[in-house]
């Protein structure tokens, strides 16, 4: 591996890459992955990790199984050679497995991914995978279903087997035998069946030695009566053996002939592996899709070191190649500046792997042509331990091949030797890096070099925020301000005498002063402006929950508004569409009786019932249009339930209000009432009177063609269902049930009209379920019919 990059720990962030991958040819391609150095190449990477990424988010992880790289084997199987047991089973695990992944990706609905194009090159050959593994149970074992001339030899062995065992038997429980024996066993030896006889009576037992036992008492006699049968299994085995390498034979010229295609399968499987390997790595280190680019700007948001432990690292803003080309990090030991630099380099080799990066969203990350870091064979992240030399050797090389497309991360720049040469050395350093056109981070304890920046154009200071308090790094970069060394406010926190400190102030030189001064003002400036911005973060926060509440509630606001329109828009069309219908009625009504006026024997007969059948058909439509509830006050039949007397309170049918009798009626039969402010008389037959209990009674009024009879109803004793869903109507109807047996009413009436059927059924099938229900039934003539259902509760 490139020396830089080690320096930088990839090849430690390509281990943790190989973990997560399932095979060893994917693995490798792990360890060895290196940088893209163009632009192109890197997002092509990125993308399919975020592909992958988003795939896992949504279906989960795919499994790779336990796959092996079989292209030996099916080298040698185009070639006409025979597999073993072995080899089939790992070739049908990849077959498996390129099966398993193809339907895993096509199965799952959603959006097309940059992976399909893998995907769809998956072939999979589902007969020869099945092939394989119904005809081969283990490496050592082939199956009896692998062709039926095998099952016949086998069970043909079984056969021979199971009775040259009941000849056995018979012999070892004989009781002419069993002296003879030493057991009263059945064994094999050299795949023959055999009994074991004690060696003083091998001559009583006819038959073939096959073993002596290690100590000489007993040898393995095959008895004359089995030695045929015997020799039948031998034969059969040798059959079986046959066809067992006939069958070998045959699965491996099939893998033969699809050789090249699984070989191309395979290098799919390994190229998927590796991608899902860094989706999976994305998701142990929380990690986001970076912004990539090549004009050498890098903006890194809430940045974490991937090698640190999650619990404690602390996040860090990071930039280089926005307003400045060269960073110059100060501050003390410890404090986090090599983290800094490592971090920056680390996450740039990260994006150019195709790796997402653990930083938060909109970071931007350019992809370099070369990556140098002189960080030292022993440096770590705690401590510096190179020297000058060494140091010298790798800046020299790097002075030599950066470029433009070049990032320089330089650790403890010029340290190592005099002070005054070192700064120098560090500032002439700089300056040839910055016109090579390099963007360059380095760390230093030089105070000149915190000057070079303050006054050089796109070069800038940042340090590494220290606590004087608690005498403990933030680890946070601050860019933009010098770093301090502290020294002399760690040595006071510390206990170091006072005076000893104030003659170590006395010896720095005033312009150093003056600049230290000049950078603590500078830190308390800093400290205020951020607590102004903590404040002014928590007043924006406050304003925008405050804001989306309020949105909140103007949609809710809304919707009910247009719900409410919705529903008034609805009431409006029924009642139009009944209008409509009452009014076309009513045509066909008079134009029935023009037909029979012309052809009338009784003309003025045929007139007063084209009136009344006029003024029906109008109040019909009125209650169409104004659907309030009939009034016993329409009947036409309508008879006084005793004499007005003065003070009662009458309802003027012709002007439909209320009025007070004022005078008893004239001879002519004139009722002299008076209403609000007006005072008239009306004839006593437009008058009908009003209990005193019951100011507006309203009811139910039916007519009966030729039968004089009026059933009057309390308005409150109707549940109007009409324009309702059935949803909307067994509610309504539940709720009205609850007030009638509050109020301890046993009858009403549900009013559900004609219509298709749909609600009337409905309604009757919940009333047959309701327990609180004795009876229904349907209204009769003058009570509404088939329109309404009358209703008797327990």
């Amino acid at each position: 591996m490139n020396k830089h990059h080690k320096a930088l720990e990839l090849n430690k962030i390509l281990d943790l890459l190989a973990d997560c991958t399932s095979c060893a040819d994917s693995r490798e391609a792990a360890l060895s992955l290196t940088p893209a150095t163009e632009l192109y190449d890197a997002q092509t990477l990125i993308n399919q990790t975020d592909a992958a990424y988003v795939l896992l988010a949504k279906f989960g992880s795919p499994s790779f199984g336990a796959i092996k790289n079989v292209n030996s084997s099916l080298a040698r199987a185009a070639a006409g050679g025979a597999l073993t047991m072995r080899e089939l089973l790992d070739v049908g695990e990849v077959l498996r497995v390129i099966r398993s992944l193809s339907e895993w990706r096509f199965s799952q609905p959603g959006a097309q991914s940059v992976l399909d194009v893998y995907f769809a090159s998956l072939m999979p050959n589902r007969s020869l995978e099945s092939s394989i593994f119904n005809s081969i149970v283990s490496e050592e074992e082939m199956a009896d279903s692998a062709s039926p001339e095998l099952a016949s030899i086998r069970r043909k062995i079984k056969s021979r087997a199971q009775a040259i065992r009941e000849k056995l038997e018979s012999m070892v429980r004989s009781s002419h035998y069993q002296k003879f024996l030493q057991d009263a066993i059945i064994t094999q030896r050299n795949g023959r069946f055999v009994v074991p006889v004690k060696n003083e009576y091998r001559g009583e037992v006819a038959g073939l030695v096959h073993d002596t036992s290690g100590s000489g008492a007993t040898v393995f006699v095959e008895p004359l009566a089995v030695v045929e049968a015997n020799n039948d299994i031998r034969v059969l085995q040798g059959k079986e053996k046959e066809e067992i390498e006939r069958i070998l034979a045959e699965l491996s010229a099939e893998v033969g002939d699809y050789a090249e295609t699984t070989k191309n399968n395979y290098e799919c499987l390994v190229e998927l592996d590796l991608i899902f390997a860094k989706a999976q790595l994305a998701y142990k280190m929380k990690a986001s899709v970076p912004i990539l680019n090549t004009q050498g700007i890098t903006v890194l948001n809430r940045a974490r070191h991937p090698l640190l432990d999650p619990q404690k690292v602390v996040p860090t803003d990071i930039s280089l190649g926005v307003d400045f080309d060269t960073l110059v990090i100060t501050g003390p030991n410890t404090g986090g500046k090599t983290v800094s630099i490592k971090t920056l380099g680390l996450i740039s080799l990260m994006a150019a792997c195709g790796l997402m990066i653990p930083a938060a969203d909109e970071s931007r990350v350019c992809i370099y042509k070369d990556i140098f870091a002189d960080i030292g064979d022993e440096q770590s992240i705690e401590q510096s331990l190179s020297t000058f030399s060494s140091h010298m050797v790798n800046i020299v090389d790097i002075l030599s091949r950066c470029g433009e497309r070049s990032l320089v991360l330089i650790d403890e720049l010029g340290a190592g030797t005099d002070p005054v040469e070192g700064a120098a050395l560090a500032t002439a350093i700089l300056e040839r890096l910055f016109f090579s056109g390099a963007k360059t981070a380095a760390t230093t304890h030089y105070a000149e070099l915190k000057s070079y920046a303050l006054q050089t154009p796109r070069v800038e200071n940042a340090c590494c925020e220290f606590d004087v308090k608690t005498l403990r790094p933030t680890y946070r970069l601050l860019i933009g301000v010098p770093g301090r060394s502290n020294a002399f406010a760690i040595s006071e926190r510390l206990g170091m005498d006072k005076e000893l400190i104030e003659r170590a102030k006395e010896l720095v030189s005033s312009e150093s002063t003056r600049f230290e001064d000049v950078v603590d003002k500078l830190e308390g400036t800093r400290l205020e402006m951020e607590e102004e911005k903590r404040r002014l973060e928590s007043e924006r926060r406050d304003l925008a929950e405050k804001t989306a509440l309020a949105d909140k509630k103007l949609k809710e606001a809304d919707s009910v508004m247009e719900r409410e329109l919705d529903k008034a828009r609805g009431e409006a069309l029924r009642l139009s569409e009944n209008a409509k219908r009452q009014a076309g009625a009513l045509m066909i009504e008079v134009e029935k009786l023009r037909k029979e006026l012309k052809e009338a024997k009784d003309p003025a007969e045929l007139a007063r019932r084209a009136k009344s059948a006029m003024k029906k058909g109008l109040s019909e439509l009125d209650r169409s249009i104004n659907p309030v509830t009939a009034s016993v006050y329409d009947n036409e039949d309508y008879t006084l339930p005793r004499a007005l007397k003065v003070g009662d309170t009458v309802f003027i049918t012709e002007i439909g209000k209320e009025g007070t009798v004022d005078a008893l009626p004239d001879k002519n039969g004139s009722v002299a009432v008076s209403t609000g402010l007006m005072r008239m008389r009306v004839d006593i037959k437009k008058l009908r009177l009003v209990e005193k209990q019951k100011k507006k009674p309203s009811a139910t009024v039916s007519r009966a063609k030729g039968i004089e009879s009026s059933l009057t109803a309390s308005a409150e004793n109707r549940c109007d269902l009409r324009g309702m869903t059935v949803d909307e109507a067994l509610f309504t109807l539940d709720s009205f049930i609850d007030q009638m047996l509050l109020r301890n009413i046993s009858e009403f009436t549900v009013i559900h009209g004609k219509g298709t059927g749909a609600l009337r059924a409905a309604v009757q099938k919940h009333l047959k379920n309701c327990r609180f229900v004795k009876a229904f039934r349907l209204g009769v003539y003058g009570e509404g019919e088939n329109g309404v259902t009358i209703v008797t509760l327990k």
